[in-house]
């Protein structure tokens, strides 16, 4: 979680003077649910994200300096300089990609996890998304064809309370989406996804659940976007006109998950101050490196526009 939050934090100023010119949308405050969820996975298992998934990258292991180098818009990224923020990939750990179109990664995941199944190979597939995709109709498809063939595919839904800038209040008769997957008769959860362990148990339920031929499952994390929707100008620091009511964010701002899971810790007696410090350090050092990497990668030739295209 603080490497998550080291790299998002890490990109701030680099958006605000427009060195960074890729569309960020930060994944700061809900470090929780990729890190728990994603705990419980291994290097084989498949990972799908969304136009928010710096996160679900991180915690699944992919390189800090091609995912720098990416958001940067350099050769030496993990999709090559060309797709940015929100198009980030490494295979070799199991993250097959994320994309900005909403809820467009979803049925992405079901084709990965039809694939396990019939290879019988145990993999378990993820499928993240936004509050805002339950707003499309693709998913409805997705969860009725995976509980139909009984696929190791976990639906996970970060319930951020607000599509784009909308509050769910607005586009929703009910707010407790975890609902939308029991007529599909799918094992659901529906939990505080600033609580990194009970996300943890959560999804190494799911994850048992799938692995057994009994997938398979849906898991809504209530949790909270402290930056902008894209960006990093929010109420926090005066730089945009964030729709959200500054008592709102205040309160979720009390909800840090990672300053939660270090009183867990500390008061367990779990982690002493010095290895907690010593985590932080090794984290910003991380990350200090992936940034100047980025910086120093050359850009993409001109010349190559066309090179991964196909005519």
């Amino acid at each position: 979680m603080h490497r998550i939050r080291e790299c998002e934090e890490s990109l701030v100023e680099p958006i605000a003077k427009g060195e960074i010119r890729t569309p960020c949308h930060l994944y700061t405050g809900q470090e929780a649910v990729a890190a728990g969820v994603i705990s419980c996975f291994t290097d084989k298992d498949y990972v799908f994200g969304t136009h928010r998934s710096h996160g679900h990258y991180v915690a699944k292991g992919g390189s800090l300096r091609r995912m720098m180098a990416e958001i940067f818009c350099r050769e030496a990224g993990c999709a090559k300089g060309r797709g940015g923020s929100m198009h980030l990939v490494a295979p070799e750990k199991g993250m097959l990609g994320a994309a900005p179109i909403v809820g467009g990664t979803i049925s992405l995941a079901l084709g990965a996890a039809l694939a396990a199944h019939i290879r019988g190979d145990k993999r378990v597939a993820a499928a993240f998304f936004g509050d805002g995709a339950t707003g499309e109709g693709g998913i409805y498809e997705s969860l009725n064809f995976a509980s139909l063939l009984k696929l190791p595919l976990i639906f996970v839904c970060e319930n951020n309370l607000y599509a784009t800038h909308m509050p769910i209040r607005e586009c929703r008769n009910s707010e407790n989406i975890s609902r939308i997957a029991e007529p599909f008769c799918i094992k659901t959860w529906r939990i505080d996804g600033n609580d990194v362990l009970k996300v943890h148990e959560a999804a190494k339920e799911a994850v048992a659940l799938c692995r057994s031929g009994k997938g398979p499952a849906f898991i809504e994390c209530l949790t909270y976007r402290f930056r902008g929707h894209v960006g990093p100008d929010d109420a926090i620091q005066g730089l945009h006109t964030d729709i959200r009511p500054p008592a709102e964010l205040k309160r979720w701002l009390k909800k840090d998950p990672i300053t939660r899971f270090e009183h867990y810790l500390s008061s367990k007696k779990l982690l002493p101050p010095t290895a907690l410090n010593a985590l932080k350090y090794q984290a910003a050092s991380e990350v200090a490196d992936a940034v100047a990497f980025a910086r120093r990668s050359p850009r993409p030739n001109p010349s190559h526009l066309e090179k991964y295209v196909t005519k």
